[in-house]
């Protein structure tokens, strides 16, 4: 069984007296459905699922603002009892029905004691036409992606191995044998990825063969969703969008490397459009002038990191044939790609997920972070590198610039943190900088707030 991460999340909201109705936001196919249905098997006496997408029968219903009629009306046409405190009630597909959406204000003000959830795969896109008649302050949402690698790890029962990890504090020694195996389920994710039914379909016979498919099939999925965002013109730009998206990982984004044949605008709303849906995340340059570092981006100016790391080898053609030979020129770009990912896994899962790059662009010296990490109130270079070694210039360049003391690099080596010093150019003369650089193994990227924490 993939126990996912959401399922404690849940059982905290179940057990707040003060909870809301609470929105669960995530791409198409990343296990919404599944962990909603599991966790309400393990924890009420009764739950009503009603998929709003196919149930068009009810859609009337919901333009009532009594949610006490609305419920003997679902309690007699399901002939079950809906009972605060018992029945988890979710909608699926709830962006089917914005009316829907809008009442769930009012099943908080009306029936607060009830346990209500909402999913939708393509529910942004309703979020974001609604704006005026969103239930603000009446609801509660919570982000979900596909499997973090910890998750993954669990799903393979690699629970001491977790344990290990979960366990490590900065400055302890560190098992070059534990680093080796963690490396290689590492090599296993880059390419199964975190989409549940890929991990499932390789753990049940152990061939990557078989997840590739699985990829292939979700592909589809995803594609077959743009019918319902317009004109088949308009298609086959989200088609070209999404394809670049998954080949450029990592790479700063002009229009015309899309399609020069294609107007700025139409490109943009395409990317607008797969950000909606989470097909896409969008890393957005900063000036990092202060926190929060969103106050300080440079619109239009993004990198694009793709929903799913299985996908972007798949789109990218990537044969997963055997494991030992899954080292690619890709490599760079999916160590990005995977630090993306499990950086949105440890985001405030209430908030719009949000990911920061920061580039200065000088007739003599050029430089670029991968990423930029806010916490508490702090702000954090990141560098990643695909292997054990790469220079840090960039990162030197961004602590003499900001003033600030520490710097993070995640690579395939072991852990550490020690001071250093480096020479920064600025005009025509050098400074040199003293600094702390927190090294880390990709696979301990879900730790990086605890261990941060722990740097002296």
């Amino acid at each position: 069984m993939i126990e996912r991460d959401i399922t404690r999340k849940l059982l905290d909201w179940k057990q707040r007296k003060n909870r809301k109705p609470l929105i669960i936001r995530g791409a198409r196919q990343v296990g919404k459905t599944w962990a909603i249905e599991n966790f309400a098997k393990n924890n009420f006496d009764n739950f009503l699922k009603i998929n709003l997408e196919e149930q068009k029968g009810l859609w009337k219903i919901f333009e009532k603002r009594d949610t006490n009629s609305i419920l003997n009306e679902l309690s007699v046409f399901f002939n079950t009892t809906i009972t605060a405190g018992k029945t988890l009630l979710f909608f699926d597909e709830i962006q089917a029905v914005p009316e829907a959406i809008v009442n769930l204000r009012y099943f908080y003000e009306q029936n607060q004691a009830l346990h209500i959830i909402a999913a939708g795969s393509l529910l942004d896109h309703t979020l974001n036409d609604m704006k005026s008649s969103m239930p603000v302050g009446r609801v509660e949402f919570s982000n979900m992606f596909p499997l973090s690698f910890k998750e993954f790890l669990y799903a393979f029962g690699e629970q001491r191995l977790l344990d290990y990890l979960q366990n490590f504090k900065l400055g302890d020694s560190f098992s070059e044998l534990i680093h080796s195996k963690a490396l290689e389920y590492i090599r296993l994710y880059y390419f199964i990825g975190g989409m549940p039914e890929a991990v499932a379909s390789y753990l049940e016979d152990k061939n990557l063969i078989d997840s590739a498919r699985v990829h292939r099939s979700i592909v589809s999925t995803l594609q077959y969703d743009f019918g319902k965002y317009g004109t088949r013109k308009e298609q086959q730009t989200l088609q070209e969008v999404m394809d670049f998206s998954a080949n450029n990982v990592g790479r700063r984004f002009k229009y015309i490397s899309v399609n020069e044949n294609l107007r700025s605008e139409e490109i943009k709303t395409a990317f607008q459009k797969l950000s909606l849906s989470r097909i896409i995340y969008l890393i957005n340059r900063t000036l990092a002038g202060g926190v929060p570092l969103a106050a300080h981006i440079k619109q239009n100016n993004f990198k694009p990191l793709f929903l799913d790391i299985g996908l972007v080898n798949h789109i990218g053609n990537i044969q997963l044939v055997a494991l030992e030979n899954l080292i690619t020129i890709n490599e760079g770009a999916l160590a990005e790609q995977f630090i993306g990912q499990e950086l949105l896994c440890i985001s405030d899962p209430n908030l719009d997920p949000s990911l920061f790059y920061w580039s200065r662009e000088a007739r003599s010296s050029n430089a670029e972070l991968d990423y930029l990490f806010q916490n508490n109130n702090q702000i954090f270079p990141i560098e990643v590198k695909a292997g054990k070694s790469g220079t840090l210039k960039s990162l030197h360049v961004f602590l003499q610039e900001k003033n600030l003391k520490t710097g993070i690099r995640f690579n395939t080596d072991t852990p550490s943190y020690g001071q250093l010093k480096a020479r920064v150019r600025t005009g025509k003369s050098d400074t040199e900088i003293e600094y702390g650089l927190l090294s880390l193994p990709l696979y301990l990227c879900h730790r990086l707030p605890e261990i941060i924490g722990q740097v002296k």
